[in-house]
């Protein structure tokens, strides 16, 4: 993609990796506009690289999308690019007898994929006018293979990658540049107090993979899997799939 002179809206953008994109776009000469649920959070990004713009939004709420991207839209008429980077990550254990926590589930559900498919909906009519269009939306490498704790968070992140290649088929007569892009786990605060141990898995540092992905960016790659989530990508894509199913005769 175009890496300068874009206008880049990036969901989720309060921390971790899309508080480090926007930044990192900022720095080379874009207008990069985040959105969030935490308001103070967003002034404060805002405060400390002046230029960005911010707009308080919950993509689970389908009122607060709509409105928000009106004003997005108003304001900002020159948007090219989409980056839909917001999820959240709960434990679950359903084999422990506990009651089911629906509200948190739920939770998962709506920001993870509902919220990305209206954000998505609700911009495809404005990236369809402009030149050098992208939408990214950012899975997960547990999309591929999946983590037995998070059980909601990687279903969600699997459906991601469905959705993103049904949603590049359809718009394949169109200019929009469809990407997703696959982080492996990243030393963020995704998951909170859900988050294995420090030391349980190997973490990439939130500066090298933001540096890993701004250049895999300047390439022509419609899915870009970064670190350890390379390996996971692989080992289900259709030629090793093909291989194991040969390996066992099935």
């Amino acid at each position: 993609m175009k890496m300068h002179s874009n206008t880049i809206l990036i969901t989720g953008g309060t921390s971790g990796i899309g508080k480090g994109l926007a930044e990192a776009f900022h720095q080379k000469g874009n207008q990069v506009v985040i959105t969030g649920r935490r308001e103070d959070r967003l002034r404060a990004i805002a405060a400390a690289n002046p230029g960005i713009g911010y707009f308080p939004m919950d993509i689970a709420d389908p009122q607060s999308v709509h409105g928000t991207a009106r004003k997005i839209i108003g304001e900002f008429p020159s948007l090219n690019c989409v980056f839909n980077n917001a999820g959240i990550q709960n434990r679950h254990d359903f084999a422990s007898g506990q009651p089911l926590d629906d509200a948190a589930m739920l939770a998962e559900v709506q920001t993870n994929l509902l919220g990305l498919i209206r954000v998505t909906v609700e911009f495809l009519p404005q990236l369809k006018q402009q030149p050098d269009a992208v939408l990214l939306n950012v899975s997960s490498g547990l999309a591929f293979i999946p983590m037995a704790v998070f059980p909601v968070y990687c279903a969600t992140k699997s459906a991601v990658h469905s959705f993103t290649l049904t949603l590049r088929q359809q718009l394949r007569s169109s200019r929009i540049k469809i990407i997703e892009l696959i982080p492996p786990y990243v030393a963020t605060e995704l998951g909170g107090p859900s988050k294995p141990a420090p030391g349980a898995l190997r973490q990439m540092p939130l500066e090298t993979f933001i540096a890993e992905t701004m250049k895999e960016l300047e390439g022509d790659a419609d899915e870009i899997a970064i670190g350890g989530a390379k390996n996971l990508y692989a080992a289900v894509s259709p030629e090793n799939v093909n291989k194991i199913l040969a390996s066992r005769n099935i």
